[in-house]
This record gives C-alpha cells, sequence and structure tokens, in this order.
C-alpha cells in the first residue's frame, strides 16, 4: 500500500484521483485550503479509513513537510486554475503556483533525501503561449506574448515550475514526472474558473445565450478526467517517465463554436449562441490562443495512453452532472 498526498485533491481532479487511487488500495492525504475545491467534491471518499484530509496551504512549509515525511508520492494540483482568476489576480497566482511548488520542492529534498518520494507535477497546455504550430509537441518551443498582458502569468509560472522541478531532478535527484494537461473535463467541473465546457453547458441548462467568444473558431481538444486521472497515476510509476515531460489531452479537435452548437444540441436545440469579444469580460489586452492541440506520441510510446471517451461522451457527463446538482439544490 502506498502512501499518496494530493496537493490541491478537493478541486476537480484531485478529487477523482483521491477515489481512483483509494479503489486501487492506496492511502490518500489530501491538502487543500478550499479556496476553489469544495469537501463536498471528496465525499465519496471522506469516511474512507484510507483516506485524510487537511485543510491547510501549499505555503505552509511545516504542514507540508509534516505530510511529505509520510508519503511515497506526491500529487502536486493545488494551483490558481481558471483564465478568469488569472486574469484577475496574477500576483496571487504566480506566488501560488510558483512559490507553492517551490516549497514543495524544498521541503522534498530535505524531508525525504533517499527516500525516492515520487513527485508528480500537473502542468498546462499553456505554457506553450502562442506557438504556431498545428499541433504541439513537449519539445516545442514556448512562445508567450508580452509582460503586460495579464493572461501570460499562469502559463509563465507554470513553465518556470517545470524547470524548478527538473532541476530538482537533475541536481538534487528528486524523481519527478511533468504533464501538460490539455482542456481536461467532466463531472465535478464548473464554470467558476471560467473553463469553456462548463460555462457553456450551465448556461444551456439556464436557458441560455451560450456565450462564445470573438469569432468562436479556436480549436481545443477535450478530454476526460477519467482518462486522465490513469495516465496520470501510470506515468507516476512508470521509470522511464522519471524526468520526462508529458501531454495528456486528446486528438479530437473540435472548435469553441462547434462545441457550442453540440452543447446546445443535447440540451436543447433552440437555444440562442451570442458571440462576445474577450475584452469585455478580460480587459483590452487579453490574448487568446487560437488553435491548442496536443502531440500524444509520447505519451502513446510511454504508457500506451488511448483516451475511451469521445467528446460526445464528455459532454454527456458534464450536463448529467450538472443537472444532477441542480436537483439536488431544489
Amino acid at each position: 500500500m502506498l502512501r499518496c498526498l494530493i496537493t490541491g485533491g478537493a478541486g476537480f481532479i484531485g478529487s477523482h484521483l483521491a477515489e481512483e487511487l483509494i479503489a486501487q488500495g492506496e492511502q490518500v492525504t489530501v491538502i487543500d485550503d478550499l479556496s476553489s475545491g469544495c469537501l463536498q467534491n471528496l465525499a465519496v471518499v471522506g469516511d474512507h479509513p484510507r483516506f485524510r484530509f487537511v485543510q491547510g496551504s501549499i505555503l505552509d512549509r511545516n504542514v507540508i513537510a509534516e505530510l511529505l515525511a509520510e508519503a511515497d508520492e506526491v500529487y502536486h494540483l493545488a494551483a490558481v486554475v481558471g483564465v478568469g482568476q488569472v486574469a484577475q489576480s496574477a500576483i496571487q497566482t504566480i506566488k501560488t503556483n510558483l512559490h507553492g511548488t517551490l516549497v514543495l520542492l524544498e521541503e522534498l529534498a530535505r524531508v525525504a533525501p533517499g527516500r525516492q518520494v515520487r513527485l508528480l507535477l500537473p502542468s498546462s497546455s499553456e505554457v506553450y503561449g502562442n506557438n504556431p504550430r498545428p499541433q504541439w509537441e513537449e519539445d516545442d518551443c514556448l512562445v508567450f506574448g508580452p509582460t503586460t498582458s495579464r493572461r501570460w502569468s499562469y502559463g509563465l509560472a507554470k513553465a518556470l515550475d517545470e524547470v524548478l522541478a527538473l532541476a530538482y531532478w537533475r541536481e538534487k535527484g528528486l524523481p519527478v514526472v511533468t504533464v501538460r494537461l490539455f482542456n481536461v473535463s467532466g463531472p465535478r467541473q464548473t464554470g467558476q474558473q471560467g473553463m469553456v465546457l462548463p460555462r457553456l453547458v450551465e448556461a444551456a441548462l439556464g436557458g441560455g445565450p451560450l456565450i462564445v467568444h470573438d469569432d468562436g473558431r479556436q480549436v481545443r481538444c477535450f478530454v476526460h478526467v477519467a482518462d486522465v486521472v490513469p495516465a496520470m497515476i501510470a506515468l507516476m510509476r512508470n521509470r522511464r517517465a522519471i524526468g520526462g515531460v508529458f501531454n495528456i489531452g486528446s486528438d479530437e479537435p473540435v472548435t469553441i463554436l462547434e462545441l457550442a452548437q453540440r452543447v446546445a444540441a443535447m440540451v436543447d436545440p433552440g437555444l440562442k449562441i451570442e458571440f462576445r469579444q474577450f475584452a469585455a469580460e478580460y480587459g483590452s489586452n487579453f490574448e487568446d490562443c487560437r488553435r491548442r492541440v496536443p502531440d500524444l506520441g509520447r505519451l502513446r510510446q510511454t504508457i500506451g495512453f488511448a483516451p475511451r471517451h469521445k467528446l460526445q461522451d464528455i459532454i454527456r457527463d458534464v450536463i448529467a452532472w450538472h443537472r444532477g446538482q441542480s436537483s439536488a439544490q431544489r
């Protein structure tokens, strides 16, 4: 039985990860400050004898050191996420995402030398910035916009996270695996942080209109959280993955306009779709990426990854979860 620590484990991805690790027979500790996650996400595992929840911050060095002393694996999911939050609070984004990772790495090096406590660092497709290539490979250049645009603070912080983690692998021997996540979605994801699919679903279930920014021709690839979690665990436990960087996503590109149309078709084909400029919501200097498609070759070669869920499955599951939430609140 492995002792697994999940930072930010009360969030969308972290809660699904906690469930899967418990199902595999592991012991799981979650630390979360509940700034964006919630205990309801952990309802399935909350009373399990092999589960423990600690309310606290990744920035609290003493608490982190205590938890790391009892861990065999660390999944570092604590982060400020979502376009809306990032655009409004660049300082908090950088402080939590970058400093939190530094605290974790420093304490791992101090508390667990020689124990080979493995760390999985979830990064983001945001690190590629505005790279013009039609499909992004892990060794491609990272192309960011100007520092005057707050939009890049998240991607820059995540890129520095990766640099730090890989430096600790090379210089301190800490076994680290980095994953770049591409538009993960599924049950428990809400639109509060600006995630596009749940926002469209929430708008549709509320009677519309569904808001699409700019011309809606931005291309994304959505992947189900139920495909992402097993991939993260498999990479964590694969020796060939240590010191590596891996894209995790799907190979089913879709425009945001088409996504909105598919959501509407599954809820109410009569719903209206409205177009809105990014500036109206995120400020005049907001920049968006036109195309974000991962190359999954390295992931397939390492763990044989193949997403089981199609986009239609993801949309259906997100709609079903939000409908269930609405019914529970009545």
